[in-house]
């Protein structure tokens, strides 16, 4: 299922990568490679008075980690060989936590293919990171600046 061009992709397409559990070492890794030690995330006795009533991983330790997961696919799925440049990312919303011990997954929907001129586009996605129990967890709008194929190419 390569995908080459932006006309390769449709409308309402959908991709599901596996699964990865978010472990207590994520956690600490994640702290120590941004510097974000926030007790909500390290410190137990903390976070067992907050909401959650237990720690839980950074949104964005989830959003990068669950977003990566849809690059599990292959190479040219998710992205295709014609990728030029990452776009943007919009509308992210943290809309549940991500515990130790949760395993997430990346389902990813093709949401517009916008031609920009006659050698490139930009293919939008919306990705929803989602738990074991199939609760999103993150959910955002990715765009990329990708190429078209050329004239004469079937």
């Amino acid at each position: 299922m390569e995908k080459i061009y932006l006309e390769d992709y449709h409308v309402g397409e959908i991709f599901v990568s596996q699964g990865r559990t978010i472990t207590e070492t994520d956690i600490i890794l994640f702290s120590a490679f941004t510097g974000d030690w926030h007790p909500l995330h390290t410190d137990v006795e903390y976070a067992a008075k907050t909401q959650f009533k237990e720690r839980i991983a950074h949104g964005m330790l989830g959003l990068v980690v669950g977003s990566a997961l849809a690059f599990r696919l292959g190479p040219y799925v998710v992205l295709p060989k014609s990728f030029i440049a990452f776009y943007g990312i919009e509308r992210v919303r943290f809309t549940a936590p991500v515990k130790i011990g949760d395993t997430i997954h990346c389902e990813v929907e093709v949401k517009s293919l916008t031609v920009k001129d006659e050698k490139s586009g930009i293919l939008e996605q919306e990705q929803a990171i989602k738990n074991q129990r199939s609760e999103t967890v993150i959910i955002f709008t990715t765009k990329y600046f990708v190429g078209r194929k050329p004239l004469g190419v079937v």
